[in-house]
């Protein structure tokens, strides 16, 4: 049991969506991995606005463990604000993310507390093979991560999720960024502190299916880029030059050969492809350039991040 004059020896944030038929294997093979570090512990589980049972499976582990949080959200507010709300709340020395599809393996956590025992701030779990996932899926993200490390000014590792364990000292500073497009492995990355890794399979989903749909991914993906790259930015001020440039050429071959050669360049099929071409270039950058306005606009209105309909936490609930 937990001292009350204690903060536990490690904390385990598990984001849940629609994973009822996963939750008690979930908590069975975490309790089982968990003890082997300490029986001073807390699991914090996120209800993210699941449609299904998951909020009365986690009522019921409360029931048998008074060492389970659960938080659950008025609606489905999104992952990586789920992993935030189980931050904002957690108190161990050392804080593990994993999430509740149990493709990332709980018995990986003894391993990377033991790093964490070694001096590590960030120990994070890198992916050697993941199973039971589409080529699209595996082929998009390998493309991402290794774009967004050319762009980005920060190392963020690749192959790697949110699948990892922090020291405290890093959750306080997660907790000091504002912003409402969370991106949280790019945030770890951001602060630096002494980070590892250790290898491992990421295995198939056992029940239910992803609620990572392809919108999603892609929301996420613009997330990563407009929080941490300003590059897209700078693309398009170029391009818009670029294509300047061209047109200007072009203004001068037809006056050259209008006045000059006597001859006027015709055709309509080349007139409508040019105007086209960049009418979409125009639509792209006006696209890149809403993203980051979006971004700041959310970010000014200061909203919620999420709202707690209900929690078994100590303290009253609160929306952060």
């Amino acid at each position: 049991m937990i001292h009350s004059n204690k903060h536990p020896d490690i904390s385990v944030i598990i984001p849940i969506f629609n994973e009822e038929k996963n939750i008690p294997v979930l908590y069975k093979r975490l309790k089982d991995s968990v003890r082997k570090i300490s029986e001073n512990y807390e699991f914090i589980f996120i209800n993210d606005g699941s449609k299904d049972l998951s909020i009365f499976e986690l009522v019921k582990l409360t029931e048998q463990d008074s060492q389970v949080r659960y938080i659950n959200f008025s609606r489905n507010f999104g992952h990586q604000i789920a992993v935030t709300a189980g931050l904002n709340h957690c108190n161990g020395e050392a804080v593990v993310i994993i999430d509740g599809d149990l493709q990332d393996p709980p018995e990986l956590i003894p391993e990377l507390y033991t790093k964490f025992k070694e001096g590590y701030e960030v120990v994070y779990a890198k992916r050697k093979k993941r199973e039971g996932e589409s080529f699209f899926k595996k082929a998009t993200a390998k493309v991402f991560y290794r774009v967004l490390k050319k762009i980005t000014t920060i190392d963020i590792p690749l192959d790697t999720g949110d699948f990892r364990l922090i020291d405290k000292k890093v959750v306080h500073y997660l907790r000091l960024m504002p912003e409402q497009n969370k991106f949280i492995r790019g945030q770890i990355a951001w602060l630096g502190f002494n980070q590892t890794h250790v290898l491992y399979n990421r295995d198939s989903r056992t029940e239910g299916k992803t609620g990572y749909s392809i919108s999603k991914m892609f929301n996420f993906a613009m997330d990563g880029i407009t929080g941490f790259s300003d590059k897209p930015l700078s693309f398009v001020t170029k391009l818009g030059f670029l294509i300047s440039f061209f047109s200007f050429l072009a203004i001068v071959v037809a006056i050259y050969s209008h006045f000059i050669l006597e001859k006027t360049i015709t055709g309509w099929t080349s007139l409508i492809i040019a105007v086209l071409f960049i009418g979409g270039i125009q639509l792209i950058s006006i696209g890149i350039i809403g993203a980051y306005i979006s971004r700041m606009n959310r970010n000014l209105l200061k909203r919620p991040l999420y709202i707690i309909e209900s929690s078994n936490l100590k303290k009253q609930p609160h929306d952060d």
